[in-house]
């Protein structure tokens, strides 16, 4: 029984104990660990590691479910094989990104001439700087040379006397060494003999040109040599710290940004999975480029851990730039939208963003635009230009109030102005007179907030529903081969006879119009329906508001529009009131811009692949004046001016005004309770025909949507007696939306 259980072991393992080795359970094996783990990875065993002491006595027997526990481990196996897989090596060639062969100032024209106006500018500086203080120079180098002078004379006499061995000489006298200072004196009296023969010829070469310059030289001559004389011992006379010259550009001197203090800035913003892998001497993050100069600033392309998003560094932003030792507006963490969410471009800027300056608008000099171009905008961190694509799109500027949104607006108006086939609509309810500089070439204009003022934008935003009704039916009846994508293109905006020019609408301080208890809630509906219909029938409206709220701005506005620009705001609901929904979540987030210090910076959405800080533009009064005097120039030259630029009656200006509800039921008598679309808008286009012309079944959808009203499938006979069931109305259901307005309206 003894020896069964002693070899009980030996029949489990399948292996026979050596006699001369270790007893069990007296101390057990030494095993070489690197032998261990290399035989266990050439086997492909999943399991884990047996431990060093481990003998046949210790073997855990066998279990009913060690053979799912070996299934298990073998589908492991099957799952991750060493043999490599993916993409092969043309595929992951094809998905890399190449870098630039030649720097961005060479491949772009105007960063071209930016680089060399920047260039023949510090050239410039430089050169005037130094010239405005050259009496100054020269006067501080007529007192330095007597001091030069002396110190020539003294250099001179040092130097043939052979006093720099002098303290040679004397340590070898010091250590009583005959031999080796016999023969540095002997040194000394060769060197001596020889520099003072130099001294007197050279002393007696600058005696005889003396003469020559006092006696014998002309006057220009002379004046010349003196020139030279105070120069050179004016300069031999300097104090070492005390240079000639001021400098003329001080260069700001930046901390280059290094792998290291990138670690250990990104494992102080609090992720866990960073902060987990440093204290392991790892460095939590991955490199994918090296760190390089980009702009006035350096970049680093990293890769954040999985599960961590580029969202939760921006969060962390202000902690970032406190690990990095450097100023708020320096740090600029962003996404790649090229690559995956975890991929972080962290930009550190030499300095702040607010501090930079003023950044010029390209067109404030001369020149005009074309509108179906984007309009110059700004500059984001990095020195780049940004543009704003107006076409096809609306755009929402907010910002709390003082923050930059009404120089914003004024640099896209002016853009537009100076495109002169654009028609210009400007309603500045605020009162200040911001936009005055424009008056002189809009087609409708208002400034105030009083209600004539309100009432004459809510007028306007009617005129532009009615347009662009009219539009959509002058689209429909084009050619194909004009109009193939059935939108306003540069080819028909330069056909005046079809009406189709560029119309923008720029409605500052919108707020106190959407919110204004008469003429709110229609001007919303109204504004909403321009917005969905009029992007491509080349009708723009520019919205600007410093209350971004469901009552100020209404939520079908606000989530429509296409470009979005947000500069400073208080909270998360006004910061996706004007970013969109699920921004603040996403890291875009316009309340990290701080008050006063950084007006002028906001994220701009809708205008490239991903939202984009940008300094905007900046355009003073003055200036604004000055483009509206060119843009005018333009427009008399062209033959586009109209409207209230030509002191045109504000009743005068086209487009007439209509009321859908109260025209539907005109059309539809009591005795008809369901009538189909088709039928209502051939009334609607007998009934008034500049207004509903063109008109069909979808159209009359469309325009009740913002009245809340449904269209359902209605059934009814055709023409040819013939039951069918097609989308159409309810009478009494336009009659409770009109009923539930006016009572609106009247308790307001």
């Amino acid at each position: 029984m003894k020896h069964e259980e002693t070899h009980e072991p030996i029949r489990r393992t399948g292996v026979t104990p050596d006699p001369s080795g270790p007893v069990p359970g007296a101390g057990g094996e030494v095993v070489e660990l690197d032998k261990a783990r290399a035989a266990r990875g050439e086997s492909g065993d999943s399991g884990p590691i047996p431990s060093a002491d481990q003998s046949g006595d210790s073997a855990p027997p066998q279990s009913a479910d060690s053979g799912a526990e070996e299934s298990v481990d073998s589908r492991r196996a099957l799952v991750d094989r060493p043999d490599p897989s993916g993409p092969g090596l043309l595929e992951r060639m094809q998905g890399a990104r190449r870098l630039p062969v030649l720097p961005s100032w060479l491949r772009s024209a105007p960063a071209f001439a930016e680089a060399a106006r920047w260039v023949i500018g510090h050239v410039f500086h430089t050169v005037a700087f130094h010239a405005v203080r050259s009496p100054l120079y020269g006067a501080r180098l007529a007192l330095r040379a007597p001091r030069g002078v002396v110190n020539a004379l003294a250099a001179t006499g040092r130097w043939a006397a052979d006093l720099e061995g002098e303290p040679l000489r004397q340590a070898a006298a010091r250590r009583e060494n005959a031999e080796e200072y016999l023969k540095l004196s002997r040194q000394r009296d060769r060197r001596v003999r020889l520099r003072a023969v130099l001294t007197l010829l050279g002393a007696l070469g600058c005696l005889i040109l003396a003469l020559y310059l006092a006696l014998g030289a002309s006057q220009n001559v002379q004046l010349t040599a003196v020139a030279l004389a105070v120069w050179g011992f004016g300069i031999l006379g300097a104090p070492a710290d005390k240079p000639l010259s001021s400098r003329a550009v001080i260069k700001t001197e930046v901390q280059k940004l290094t792998g290291d203090i990138v670690v250990k800035a990104m494992a102080s913003i609090g992720i866990g999975q960073i902060a987990t892998a440093v204290a392991k001497g790892l460095d939590g993050i991955k490199f994918v480029a090296p760190i390089t100069r980009e702009g006035p600033g350096w970049r680093a392309d990293i890769d954040l851990p999985l599960g961590v998003t580029v969202a939760d560094v921006v969060d962390r932003r202000s902690r970032l730039a406190s690990g990095l030792r450097r100023p708020l507006g320096c740090v600029w963490p962003d996404a790649d939208p090229n690559e995956h969410e975890g991929r972080l471009v962290l930009w550190v800027g030499d300095r702040d963003l607010s501090k930079t300056g003023i950044v010029p608008w390209p067109l404030t000099k001369g020149g005009q635009h074309d509108i179906f171009r984007a309009i110059p905008f700004g500059q984001d961190p990095r020195g780049r230009s940004k543009a704003v694509p107006m076409i096809q799109h609306n755009v929402l500027v907010g910002s709390l109030p003082g923050q930059g949104k009404t120089s914003a607006v004024r640099v896209l108006a002016c853009g537009a102005a100076l495109d002169p086939t654009v028609e210009l609509w400007i309603h500045e309810n605020k009162g200040t007179g911001d936009l005055d500089s424009l008056e002189c070439l809009s087609h409708r204009f208002v400034s105030g907030i009083d209600d004539e003022s309100i009432r004459y934008a809510a007028d306007s935003l009617k005129l532009l529903r009615a347009e662009v009704m009219r539009r959509a039916a002058a689209i429909k009846k084009l050619p194909r081969d004009l109009c193939p994508d059935k939108r306003v293109t540069r080819q028909i905006a330069d056909k005046r006879s079809l009406k189709l020019w560029p119309l923008l609408g720029i409605f500052d301080e919108c707020q106190n119009l959407f919110a204004h208890p008469k003429y709110g809630k229609q001007a919303g509906e109204d504004a909403e329906f321009i917005i969905k219909l009029g992007r491509a029938l080349g009708v723009i409206l520019i919205l600007a508001t410093q209350r971004p709220d469901k009552d100020s701005l209404p939520t079908g506005i606000s989530g429509n529009v296409s470009i979005r620009f947000c500069l400073k705001v208080a909270g998360q609901v006004e910061n996706d009131m004007i970013l969109g929904t699920s921004a603040y979540k996403n890291g875009i987030r316009a309340t990290i811009f701080r008050p006063e210090i950084d007006a002028g910076n906001g994220y701009l959405a809708g205008a490239g692949p991903t939202p984009t800080v940008v300094r905007v533009a900046y355009l003073d009064d003055p200036a604004a004046t000055r483009i509206g005097e060119r843009a005018r120039k333009l427009r008399e030259a062209l033959g586009t001016l109209s409207g209230h630029a030509l002191g045109e009656e504000a009743e005068a200006a086209k487009g007439p005004s209509y009321d859908l509800l109260s025209d539907i039921l005109a059309v539809v008598p009591e005795s008809e309770e369901r009538v189909w679309n088709e039928r209502v808008a051939a009334r609607l286009a007998e009934l008034r025909p500049e207004v509903y012309r063109g008109w069909k079944g979808e159209n009359v959808t469309t325009a009740l949507k913002p009245h809340g009203v449904a269209t359902r499938d209605v059934a009814g006979t055709t023409d040819d007696g013939t039951r069918t069931t097609r989308r159409g109305i309810v009478r009494d259901h336009i009659h409770t939306a009109l009923t539930e307005r006016n009572e609106n309206t009247g308790a307001a």
